[in-house]
């Protein structure tokens, strides 16, 4: 029908930025389909903060695809391998940080792709960032790029011209400090997302990984408190 919302796809992994991502869409006027992943990541805690944020922004469907990026580890999020802690801007500014899960974005766009194809939907969304030190290969612009051009040669609604699939990713060049002061724009409650890569067991964040560092910085640069309750006291940097 004419007056139908345009849906889209949007990866939300219960953190920080996919929450804001989610926001985002919505403010667009697209009808949300929420995808999160069970992927074998110590931090599982980040699934329930994803059905939090999917209920609370009120998506149409919120999936959960199980996968096992484990068999191959490779990464302190799906290995026993130790999460960097303490680490200053210089630190993170070089290389790829050990909490880079191999080919992890390729994969959970390829799974979007597919529920965007059936559900009918040109439009994916994901929270990717190539700022703020983050160092991921497949949070690069080149990536994106390239993903969007294989989707459209590798479906049946982009070969038959139907659909031009189109991989939307609104805070690519936006610093933490940006991306939380747009999401407090648009009335994102962060209080209900984890961005921890080594929680405790009820979910508190450590304080000290890279991502939480970012987090705080982030926070801070606003001029307001985050909300969450840190093992670790206030960041001083």
């Amino acid at each position: 029908m004419a007056n139908e919302r345009k849906r889209a796809v949007v990866l939300l992994s219960g953190g920080l930025d996919s929450a804001t991502v989610l926001a985002i869409a919505r403010g667009e006027g697209y009808e949300l389909y929420a995808l999160s992943f069970s992927y074998g990541q110590r931090h599982v805690i980040e699934l329930d903060a994803a059905r939090r944020v999917a209920a609370a922004v009120g998506v149409a469907d919120h999936r959960i695809a199980k996968i096992d990026l484990r068999v191959f580890g490779g990464s302190a999020l799906t290995a026993e391998i130790d999460v960097p802690k303490g680490r200053d801007a210089e630190a993170m500014s070089h290389g790829i940080p050990i909490t880079y899960v191999p080919a992890r974005n390729t994969i959970f766009l390829s799974f979007a792709l597919a529920w965007a194809e059936v559900l009918g939907s040109s439009d994916i969304f994901i929270g990717v960032n190539a700022l703020d030190y983050s160092g991921y290969p497949d949070c690069r612009p080149e990536f994106i790029a390239a993903f969007e051009k294989m989707a459209n040669l590798a479906t049946k609604a982009g070969v038959e011209g139907r659909l031009a699939l189109r991989v939307h990713t609104p805070l690519i060049a936006l610093t933490k400090a940006e991306i939380i002061a747009k999401g407090i724009e648009l009335g994102v409650d962060y209080g209900l997302t984890s961005s921890c890569y080594d929680p405790g067991s009820t979910g508190e964040p450590c304080g000290e990984c890279d991502s939480c560092l970012l987090r705080r910085k982030g926070f801070r640069e606003n001029g307001i408190e985050d909300s969450l309750a840190y093992k670790r006291g206030p960041a001083s940097s």
